[in-house]
């Protein structure tokens, strides 16, 4: 199992690396000169490459990113170019708050989920089936940002029984933050919770169709413990696969959801630093997000070595 783990770590960090090349060049074709709003428009050229030296944007781009790497690696992600404010306390400050939406959010999904997952497989082609089918096929066609507005004009104008937006951390006031969470919570979880419902019914009707399944039952043993010591652990693998991937819709779609809900999370900060410009935010912003994504990933690579200790077989020396 270690030498597993070990396998899947050295596998995640040159995906990890080539991301940061990824961001760092990306945001450097953008059209547009950030250094020239930090100079102001009133600049001559000379004063421009003054600031553009001043900020080490004048060195070759391997140098630059190097200079910035290793600062990452050391906690330093710089001063942002608009405001100077240190870019590491910004994220210190938003991070806690995408991470607590994310939690939310995945684990109503989950709640949600599970259960008509279960229900739609244990009752297939019935009416309980088609409106559950209906429900995840209402949800996925949602857009999200419309989905947050229709919930905002609901339940903070029309109903007022939920804040319009901001964020209360659970920490300070778990009954205000509970409030301020729920909406934007609710609004990311309801396209992961139909998709974890399709992948949950058709992962469970494979399994319980499946030979050993059948033989269960015609031993006579009870379709409860068939369904928790056969076909549930069967069923995980798929879903767990599924369940890793929708990390990086949730993520995604934070980027939306947060400005919707005035929510102070990694998003809305990637949002006003790309309207800014201030490319340095932004990339700081993006490599948090894409390595959290790659490190959940890299959890459920793990986890299907605790689920399916086949995976953990590797090539031996």
């Amino acid at each position: 199992m270690i030498g597993y783990i070990l396998r899947r770590i050295l596998l995640a960090t040159p995906t990890l690396i080539l991301a940061s090349v990824a961001i760092f060049l990306f945001l450097r074709l953008i059209p547009g000169d950030p250094v020239a709003l930090v100079a102001g428009a009133d600049a001559t050229p000379d004063q421009v490459q003054a600031v553009r030296r001043e900020l080490g944007l004048d060195r070759p781009l391997p140098v630059q990113y190097v200079i910035w790497l290793g600062g990452v690696v050391r906690g330093d992600f710089g001063r942002s170019l608009i405001g100077r404010n240190d870019i590491g306390e910004q994220i210190a400050l938003a991070y806690p708050a995408t991470l607590e939406l994310s939690v939310a959010a995945m684990a109503l999904a989950l709640l949600v989920a599970a259960p008509l997952g279960l229900l739609a497989a244990l009752h297939p082609r019935s009416w309980l089936d088609r409106a559950i089918s209906g429900f995840t096929a209402l949800a996925l066609g949602l857009p999200g940002f419309w989905l947050g507005i229709l919930l905002l004009l609901l339940f903070a104008l029309f109903w007022p029984i939920l804040p319009p937006g901001g964020r209360v951390p659970l920490a300070e006031d778990p009954v205000q933050g509970l409030r301020t969470l729920l909406l934007p919570a609710v609004t990311l979880a309801t396209g992961i919770a139909a998709v974890l419902t399709r992948f949950i019914r058709s992962a469970l009707l494979e399994t319980l169709g499946e030979d050993y399944v059948r033989t269960a039952r015609a031993k006579g043993i009870r379709e409860g413990v068939i369904m928790r010591r056969h076909a549930l652990r069967n069923a995980l693998i798929p879903v767990v696969t599924v369940l890793g991937l929708q990390v990086g819709r949730l993520l995604g779609g934070a980027v939306i959801i947060e400005s919707v809900f005035a929510w102070p999370g990694m998003g809305r900060l990637t949002v006003q630093g790309i309207i800014s410009r201030d490319y340095l935010v932004v990339q700081a912003t993006l490599l948090l997000l894409v390595a959290s994504f790659i490190f959940v990933n890299l959890a459920v690579d793990i986890l299907y070595g605790f689920i399916d200790p086949r995976a953990t077989v590797g090539p031996r020396s």
